[in-house]
Order: C-alpha cells, then structure tokens, then sequence
C-alpha cells in the first residue's frame, strides 16, 4: 500500500473517532470531510483495516444507513448489536431513523 494511502486511512479514522455515542456518520461524509469527495469506498477500505485501532467503525455506515461493512466484524450480528447497545434501532440491516442518529462531520467539526 502506498504511504499516502496510510495517511489518509490515518485520517479517517481520526475522524471516526470523533463520532459520539449513538450517533453514526457515512463513508461519504468522512471522506467529503477530508477534501477527497467520491471516496466512500476508500473510507471503507480504511474502516475494513481498523480493528485493533481504537476505532469505532460501527459507527460508520453507507449513505442510507445500511450495514454494509458487518461482514468485516467478527460474528455477523456483531455491528448491529454494537450500534443497538447505543441506542440505535437497527432493523433489517438498516438504521432507523437515520436524519435523528446522523453526525455530519462538516458540519460538527
């Protein structure tokens, strides 16, 4: 993997971990965040690459609130409880009320 490409997955997850508790953010909004726009799936290639970061990657979730990164945690309801232990209704791998849970990184940091 090319440095720059460390660096910026470095980046993101610093800003994941900004996301507070029971609210959740997008790989788009993350990566509009840091300038790189059209790069959700490299945030998610970075999200996919952070356990054992310190990173709470549950947190992040596609544009319409699915879960489709809970195949890249162990067990595969292990994101979904994550996010419901915070309070967030899950229901067929997809959030609840989205617009109420949903941390603009732009707008919040």
């Amino acid at each position: 993997m090319k440095p720059e490409t460390l660096g910026f997955f470095e980046k993101v997850y610093n800003v994941a971990r900004q996301v507070p508790f029971g609210r959740v953010t997008s790989y788009g909004a993350i990566g509009k965040y840091l300038g790189a726009v059209k790069s959700a799936r490299i945030v998610g290639y970075a999200m996919n690459g952070s356990h054992g970061k310190d990173v709470p990657a549950h947190r992040v979730v596609n544009r319409k609130g699915l879960l489709t990164g809970k195949y890249h945690f162990d067990g595969i309801n292990l994101m979904q409880q994550l996010l419901e232990n915070e309070g967030i209704v899950v229901v067929d791998n997809q959030i609840q009320n989205l617009e109420s849970v949903y941390w603009d990184p732009a707008k919040e940091l």
